[in-house]
């Protein structure tokens, strides 16, 4: 199994209600890309604000395997999530592991 996460840095146009939709969207892969186990996301609420560094976003996905996780990021639901982030993500940060 390998976990892919990733936490996103979005400008200041983004809304409150863009920001939901945004992650209905990483929500709905579950059962639509395969390969995948496991899936969260949520917006970013700690407590620890000195740390926040502006990312609001953040994602967890649990893959079966390397090549689940790598036929990922060329499927199509998830092109055109990446589709969806143009004008306004200013970053993000993605890890990608194997799960011991």
């Amino acid at each position: 199994m390998y976990e892919h996460l990733v936490v996103f840095k979005f400008n200041t146009n983004l809304t409150p209600d863009k920001q939901q939709e945004l992650l209905d969207q990483l929500l709905g892969f579950q059962g639509r890309i395969p390969g995948i186990l496991d899936i969260s996301a949520g917006i970013n609420v700690t407590e620890e604000t000195e740390n926040v560094h502006g990312y609001t976003l953040g994602l967890r996905v649990t893959f079966d395997s390397l090549a689940s996780l790598r036929s990922y990021g060329p499927h199509p639901l998830h092109q055109q999530f990446v589709a969806s982030l143009d004008g306004v993500l200013d970053n993000v940060i993605v890890v990608d592991y194997p799960k011991v």
